[in-house]
């Protein structure tokens, strides 16, 4: 399918594992550096929903923030995965929205620091929406109402193409991430846009939204809905 002007080619993937998923964006990267190259522009935002539950390890990651054995990963169904993202260890699994831009950085700064403060806004803009405040921390990258992180942020970059990104606690049991030091900060807590809500909030409204503010905040036209087979 062909985009229209300078528009968002988002991809639904609904449930998948992870692996699959990363196969998945490494697809994308190398359609949007094809289209660099025959300028035929394309960038994509893949929204998924991980299922089965998985842990991964990012660069920056420390072995001692996974806090279960392998054996106790097993029983619970819960895969592992060592990460070319940044950042430390995080869970995803389902009740979580998680998206992977794969943008050409050439078209958005060229600046790494500069991408992932847009990241961060695109999530506070969703959560203004709903109501609620949430704040950066100059420390940390990610999303926080109060004290607790609602968004884990660790991406990758190939060529100024990124992938990997962002996963918003929608309605996740976050009792998930008693299994790991949730980035490796062990003095922060980690909550859900159910539990500040006090009520569910359908993954698919916060997808949309999430959209919307995408578009928004990188400056696209607008977005198109790409099937996963088009990818």
């Amino acid at each position: 399918m062909e985009l229209q002007g300078d528009n968002l080619a988002v991809v639904r993937l609904g449930r998948m594992a992870y692996g699959p998923a990363l196969d998945t964006q490494r697809r994308a990267v190398e359609r949007v550096r094809r289209g660099r190259e025959d300028g035929r522009h394309v960038e994509y935002l893949l929204l998924v929903e991980h299922d089965p539950p998985v842990i991964t390890l990012g660069r920056s990651g420390k072995d001692e923030h996974l806090l279960a054995t392998p054996e106790r990963l097993a029983a619970l169904g819960i895969e592992y995965y060592e990460s070319s993202r940044g950042g430390d260890v995080t869970y995803h699994g389902p009740g979580q929205l998680v998206a992977y831009p794969v943008l050409d950085l050439n078209r958005h700064g060229r600046d790494v620091h500069r991408y992932l403060r847009d990241v961060e806004q695109t999530v506070l803009g969703l959560l203004g929406g709903l109501g609620l405040d949430g704040r950066r921390d100059e420390r940390y990258t990610g999303v926080w109402v109060g004290n607790d992180k609602v968004c884990a942020i660790g991406v990758a970059i190939t060529r100024w193409v990124s992938y990997h990104g962002l996963a918003l606690n929608v309605s996740t049991d976050l009792d998930y991430f008693g299994l790991i030091v949730p980035c490796g900060i062990r003095e922060r807590g980690v909550t859900s846009l159910a539990r500040l809500l006090g009520r569910d909030v359908p993954l698919a409204e916060t997808a949309d939204a999430l959209v919307g503010e995408f578009v928004r905040v990188f400056g696209f036209d607008g977005a198109t809905e790409l099937a996963p087979d088009d990818l």
